[in-house]
């Protein structure tokens, strides 16, 4: 789902530099909205990876020429990495991970690897479609000039948020993250929905595990940047 819709959303949304390389290699481009939770998870996994990407906002049938290529039905994130066109998140990441190999986000040990890969579907298609409800019905519609459904958005937060909330706080382990005891991938795309929800709900505070966990995760340096740089457009859109 895209989030930029009118100029000045769209102004905003360019704001920000290039993940950093330590060599020269050519910066890919990612097309989305910076708080769309899809976007934010590629974002933070290049980060993590080292990486060097550009942020370019697209959405909502507003975008570049290499998002329209990338993307024919309109999904967000895209990927342009010179004449290599994708879309889809996990697609993304999954090509990111071949390209620079490595345990960073994803772990080796098949277990482990196996785990990751369904706290990232359980983000997802469990979470986010809980937190798209709340997110878009009262901050997204209205900043696109769109109906807002208050009461859906009501109803999944009573109804629908707390059994996603109640099996994260019984599966965190002691040791604070989801998988092998440190930040994966598992932790992030888990998260991202949540970090939404927050933008205009403190549900999760009733959790006190996932709220300590979310906290670290918002802690960790890539996730803390990623949200820095969508925070002047969340203002926009709130402010709408």
């Amino acid at each position: 789902m895209g989030w930029g819709r009118g100029d000045a959303l769209h102004d905003v949304a360019r704001g920000g530099n290039p993940v950093p390389l330590d060599n020269e290699e050519s910066v890919m481009i990612v097309h989305g909205a910076r708080p769309s939770p899809f976007v934010r998870k590629v974002i933070v996994f290049a980060a993590e990876k080292g990486i060097a990407i550009e942020v370019q906002p697209a959405g909502f049938g507003r975008g570049a020429d290499g998002y329209k290529n990338a993307s024919p039905f309109g999904k967000i994130p895209a990927l342009e990495d010179g004449d290599f066109l994708l879309c889809d998140s996990t697609a993304i990441i999954t090509y990111m991970d071949a390209l620079h190999p490595g345990e960073e986000m994803i772990p080796a040990d098949p277990k482990a690897r196996a785990r990751t890969i369904w706290y990232e579907e359980f983000g997802d298609t469990v979470a986010q479609p809980v937190g798209a409800k709340i997110f878009f019905n009262r901050i997204v519609a209205r900043a696109m000039g769109r109906p807002q459904d208050l009461a859906a958005a009501d109803r999944a937060e009573a109804e629908e948020l707390p059994r996603v909330l109640d099996y994260l706080e019984g599966v965190l382990p002691e040791g604070g993250w989801l998988v092998e005891d440190r930040f994966t991938l598992a932790d992030l795309a888990a998260a991202c929905p949540l970090i939404n929800i927050g933008y205009c709900s403190d549900a999760v505070a009733g959790w006190p595990g996932v709220s300590a966990w979310l906290d670290r995760v918002k802690a960790r340096p890539s996730v803390a940047d990623a949200m820095a740089q969508e925070a002047p457009i969340i203002e926009v859109m709130r402010n709408k």
